[in-house]
């Protein structure tokens, strides 16, 4: 006689792994760890891999630094906005102030490009806070539309007063010793904030940041100087656009006015909205879409504002989530069969 079959019924593949909090885990397995490994070992293997991939159009694989540059400012907002409040439209300053810095550091200093791109990370971090700093105490719409100012300030500045090499710019910049290293400083830089921020918004200055975001009066009450906080977010955020404009001036030879352009703020945005706020790694896949789809329209001129507008306005209408937390549910909600 056979043995009757036992009873196996579905349950998710999470349900154990997870102990009272998204952090906290008890692996019982080889499975439910490659579980957990695979959405973070696919964005490693895919960024690192996108470069080798792309290796016969050289062409596209130039595409992929600009994606990084991209996806550091839309990390940067998305990290502003959805973990200390601040939407700030200045990610154009980032990348100007970055730019600018690593220029003169190469062309003055004769500093090598490997050492200027971390050194005007930090200056460029530093400035674009001490420029904010008078605006901190401001929210919501209203610190959007100051930061939106700063490039725009900018710019004309250098253009009217004709400094900073005006309408030339900063010519004669070093550029990177290779493609290969280009690629990898930059994407590399990407995993490892990415990553690191994530870790960040769990310790306990992630949750002073929060607390900030949702009501900045108790945490004030709690005698923790709130300005002190918003200062090294905005410090954060900026260093990362301006990681991602040293290197820009590197990658072009050159630094001017045109890396003040609005673009530089409204993509990040775009990219954030497209791929889901308060991630983190939802802005890298924005980045991932948009940047190839206004490199395609690039022939288009304006018309690729219209295209931005479509894609926009059908993300919010439709999947106002963006495509990671609609993904992360989904991956959440895998099952297998379980003896009873």
């Amino acid at each position: 006689m056979t043995e009757p079959t036992q009873d196996r019924r579905k349950e998710r593949v999470d349900r154990g792994i997870k102990v009272r909090t998204d952090g906290v885990y008890a692996i019982a397995s080889w499975r439910e760890m490659a579980y957990l490994l695979a959405p973070r070992l696919t964005l490693i293997i895919g960024l690192l891999g996108l470069p080798i991939f792309l290796t016969a159009f050289p062409y596209w694989q130039k595409v992929v630094s600009i994606i990084g540059i991209y996806a550091l400012l839309a990390v940067s907002f998305d990290f502003l906005a959805h973990y200390v409040g601040l939407v700030s439209l200045g990610g154009a300053l980032y990348i100007g102030v970055g730019a600018y810095t690593s220029a003169y550091l190469n062309t003055w200093l004769g500093l090598p490009p490997l050492l200027a791109i971390p050194m005007a990370t930090v200056l460029g971090g530093i400035i674009c806070t001490l420029l904010m700093w008078p605006c901190l105490p401001l929210r919501g719409v209203y610190f959007a539309i100051v930061s939106l100012m700063f490039p725009l300030l900018a710019a004309r500045l250098i253009e009217a007063l004709d400094i900073l090499g005006g309408t030339d710019g900063v010519l004669g910049v070093d550029g990177l010793p290779n493609r290969w290293l280009e690629q990898y400083v930059l994407l590399g830089c990407l995993l490892l904030l990415l990553f690191g921020l994530r870790r960040l918004v769990n310790e306990d200055i992630g949750l002073v940041l929060r607390g900030v975001k949702d009501n900045d009066q108790a945490v004030k009450a709690s005698g923790i100087n709130i300005t002190t906080f918003k200062a090294l977010a905005v410090f954060i955020a900026s260093c990362l656009g301006c990681l991602g404009g040293a290197t820009l001036a590197h990658i072009y030879m050159w630094a001017g006015i045109s890396q003040f352009a609005l673009d530089f703020s409204i993509i990040p945005i775009a990219a954030t909205v497209v791929g889901g706020g308060g991630t983190l790694v939802g802005p890298v896949l924005g980045c991932l879409i948009l940047v190839p789809i206004s490199e395609l329209l690039r022939d288009f001129g304006t018309l690729r504002i219209a295209v931005y507008a479509v894609i926009l306005t059908a993300f919010i209408v439709f999947k106002s989530e963006g495509l990671m937390a609609y993904a992360t549910r989904k991956y959440n909600q895998f099952e297998r069969w379980v003896n009873i």
